[in-house]
């Protein structure tokens, strides 16, 4: 279970532009908004590097998540499949 909360570009952009500019501190950002010091760092440090373009997900790796997911799921269906094979396999009683 992740446990980690995720936040949209908007708000990340709006919170860092708050805290660069002024209208806030990075303390009292961290407190209202519950997200950590380290994390804020982390965005701002992030939107200093790319600007309006921070916190965008590329398309690739987002299709490539999704990929991964429905591999997984794939995965899984077939585990079951072969352990109900490899049961039945050792139930009956085939003459070998």
């Amino acid at each position: 279970m992740n446990l980690r909360k995720r936040y949209d570009q908007e708000f990340k952009l709006n919170t860092v532009q708050l805290i660069m500019g002024g209208t806030t501190s990075l303390a009292a950002a961290s407190r209202d908004l519950g997200v950590s010091k380290s994390t804020l760092h982390e965005w701002m440090k992030e939107y200093r590097t790319h600007k309006d373009k921070a916190f965008i997900k590329s398309e690739s790796s987002s299709s490539q998540d999704q990929d991964i997911r429905q591999l997984k799921r794939e995965n899984e269906i077939l585990r079951q499949e072969r352990d109900i094979l490899k049961n039945f396999l050792k139930k009956s009683s085939f003459p070998s």
